[in-house]
């Protein structure tokens, strides 16, 4: 961590190894203005091997272990930092058995730890990454309206409805900015819709499992309606913007502008004929739209969803993980 000595500024950025995550700690160490401190469960995992083969890795990013429950750990991991960007989230890819200690606990009591610890360490400001899964459970929002930072899902319909990481990243939200109205500390929170692009780390998460289901066979019918997706590389950006931006504040929504699902699929098809793709369209009423505005007059701007697709097929080619 040289870099740091000679001006560059420390920041952490929580479960440095996830998909999220690893595009974070690249873009900040190709800015040269930062070091960076990464947070993994297990320093000897090999699945964060690929944060240290980063360009300027050597230099600049250290990996620390932390515990997002264990609030000494984290406390370690964030002294010294200027800023944080909270990323860290258990994002089930099934229905959990314990909803309570699998994804609740972990989500708003892991925020509440890093938050704690922030303000103890006069951290200047937090960057949490939320979800559009806390902002479109929502039954009273006007119907047919676009999704603005305003709404926020419904705690109780969630419940109900057994939505626990809708509910998980709702709690963790709304803990962060009753934490921030508390205390002062300065907060910002990012909320992405579905999460899809090239990988940097060696596993498959969920949101990039559901995208390969339209190229691997999976399904022959698929229902068609409109599917709001971001680059990561995008969410990227937008994380990094609202850290930077003295003007950021409150909630932001992170989006491309929706596709429908027959759109995707076409474009698929299109480039990569050889793969099998769903072959039939159910067609669905109602669909949740997002209005970005408030981001994008922070500068942020979005890529192509071709370029987007294209890229996360070449690279999975080149990972093995397409034929």
């Amino acid at each position: 961590m040289e870099a740091a000595e000679r001006g560059a500024v420390t920041v952490c950025v929580t479960g440095a190894g996830g998909f999220v995550a690893s595009w974070l700690v690249k873009l900040l160490l190709s800015t040269a203005r930062y070091a960076v401190r990464g947070t993994v469960r297990d320093l000897g995992d090999g699945k964060n091997a690929h944060l240290m083969t980063l360009e300027d890795a050597s230099e600049r990013l250290q990996l620390v272990k932390a515990d997002m429950l264990d609030y000494g750990s984290v406390a370690s991991a964030v002294a010294g930092c200027e800023g944080v960007f909270h990323v860290a989230s258990p994002v089930p890819s099934g229905q959990p058995s314990n909803p309570e200690e699998d994804v609740i606990a972990p989500a708003v009591t892991g925020t509440l730890n890093v938050l704690k610890a922030c303000y103890e360490a006069k951290v200047k400001r937090v960057v949490v990454v939320s979800s559009v899964a806390a902002v479109f459970n929502n039954p009273n929002w006007p119907k047919g309206e676009a999704f603005t930072e305003d709404s926020w899902s419904d705690e109780e319909y969630c419940r109900k409805n057994e939505e626990w990481y809708f509910l998980s990243k709702t709690l963790a939200e709304h803990e962060a900015f009753a934490y921030a109205a508390k205390t002062g500390l300065d907060i910002v929170t990012i909320c992405p819709s579905l999460v899809i692009g090239p990988l940097l780390q060696p596993t498959v998460n969920t949101s990039v499992n559901i995208f390969l289901s339209y190229i691997k066979g999976d399904q022959k019918t698929v229902n068609n309606g409109p599917k709001n997706l971001v680059d990561v590389r995008d969410v990227a950006d937008a994380l990094l913007l609202a850290y930077e931006n003295p003007q950021a504040s409150g909630r932001y929504l992170c989006s491309s502008p929706a596709l429908r699902v027959s759109d995707i699929v076409n474009i698929l098809k299109t480039s990569y004929p050889t793969y099998t793709c769903p072959q039939k369209f159910v067609e669905v009423e109602g669909s949740n739209t997002y209005n970005t505005e408030k981001l994008r007059k922070l500068g942020w701007t979005s890529r192509p969803m071709e370029e987007t697709l294209q890229d996360s097929v070449e690279c999975y080619r080149a990972l093995g993980i397409l034929n």
